[in-house]
């Protein structure tokens, strides 16, 4: 498999799913900015027509596709509604997601099922839609949008965790079906840091103090920056974050040890001081934009700066301890393991 590789007769075309907010909405305006016609899958109209207005204003073409990517025909049909509006699609983005914040217990069923389908299933269903199409031309680019999380859950999460999970290894077992064909489309993934996106103000929560993500936390554009330099790249994989970098890398290492790490201070580090007002919205089953155009940014900017925000350094001595304390208890509950092993052993 290659990068993207485009005609001169034509602008290449991008789909983003998740357009209309967050990371979809810089990726969306970052295309266009980089001479891409750009169709713009969501639920939420006023959250359209805001990132279409964004890609015009850019000088593309924008194409307008209201989809729930967690259902198969819908993002079908909008596959082909975006090649007889646009034409020939060249790069397909699969960045739709949402969650529910509560511990595994306290969330409903239904809620479970309907967050696995919109962040797993919906990249299955954006991977068909669009393989379906590049693998009769033999050229193309997807590019899963992933997270720290794929590879480290955390609590109060275990629907998302549990997505990008699944989210990991279905693009491998799909990457490896393409590489056995010798197919020239492009698959490809991008796991994201903890970023200032809407999300926070809107998905589904069981507490009364407002979701927060976890620091260090980044603007959506250092990542929409990321994911198109991975279309155009080719790249397989890319982990984004020098501290995401560090945990991937230690849970890699050591298996356990991000659980120890997560359940000493993940909780907490993702429930802020502010209180939860009735009057919040959620986008679970319903848009939240349908009315109100949110763009790209959340309400964490002032902590946004990534590695290097000022509260985050500040934050690295007791991060530091909590590590040496999940390393600990690493350790003790491998020891308990092996001695538990050995007794099971001894009686057989």
């Amino acid at each position: 498999m290659s990068g993207v590789g485009f005609t001169r007769t034509r602008a290449p075309v991008a789909v983003v799913t998740g357009a209309s907010a967050g990371v979809g909405r810089a990726v969306s305006r970052a295309f266009a900015q980089r001479g891409f016609d750009v169709a713009l899958l969501a639920r939420g109209a006023a959250g359209l027509a805001g990132a279409a207005r964004d890609v015009r204003e850019a000088g593309a073409r924008a194409a307008v596709v209201p989809v729930d990517v967690a259902v198969f025909e819908e993002v079908d049909r909008a596959a082909g509604q975006v090649e007889q509006e646009l034409g020939p699609i060249d790069v397909w983005i699969n960045n739709a997601m949402t969650t529910v914040f509560a511990p595994t217990t306290e969330i409903e069923p239904d809620d479970f099922r309907r967050a696995v389908e919109v962040t797993f299933l919906g990249q299955v269903w954006g991977t068909r839609a669009a393989l379906d199409r590049m693998k009769a031309r033999d050229q193309g680019t997807i590019v899963n949008v992933g997270s720290a999380l794929a590879f480290m859950g955390i609590p109060l999460q275990s629907a998302y965790c549990a997505s990008k999970f699944a989210c990991r290894g279905f693009f491998e077992a799909t990457r490896a079906e393409l590489l056995h064909e010798g197919s020239h489309v492009s698959l490809s993934m991008v796991h994201l840091p903890a970023v200032n996106t809407p999300q926070f103000d809107w998905c589904k929560t069981a507490f009364s103090r407002h979701p927060r993500p976890v620091a260090p936390i980044y603007q959506p554009e250092v990542c929409a920056k990321a994911i198109i330099e991975t279309a155009l790249s080719g790249q397989r994989e890319r982990v984004l974050g020098s501290w995401n970098k560090v945990l991937v890398a230690g849970s890699r290492l050591v298996p356990g040890l991000g659980d120890q790490f997560a359940a000493r201070g993940a909780w907490d580090e993702q429930l802020s001081d502010r209180p939860v007002q009735p009057s919040r919205p959620c986008n679970l089953r319903a848009p939240s934009d349908n009315e109100t155009d949110f763009g790209a940014l959340g309400t964490f900017g002032n902590e946004a700066g990534g590695f290097f925000t000022p509260s985050f350094l500040a934050s690295l001595p007791t991060a530091a301890r909590e590590f040496a304390q999940a390393a600990a208890a690493t350790c003790a509950e491998r020891i308990r393991t092996a001695l538990r092993r050995q007794s099971v052993q001894v009686r057989d």
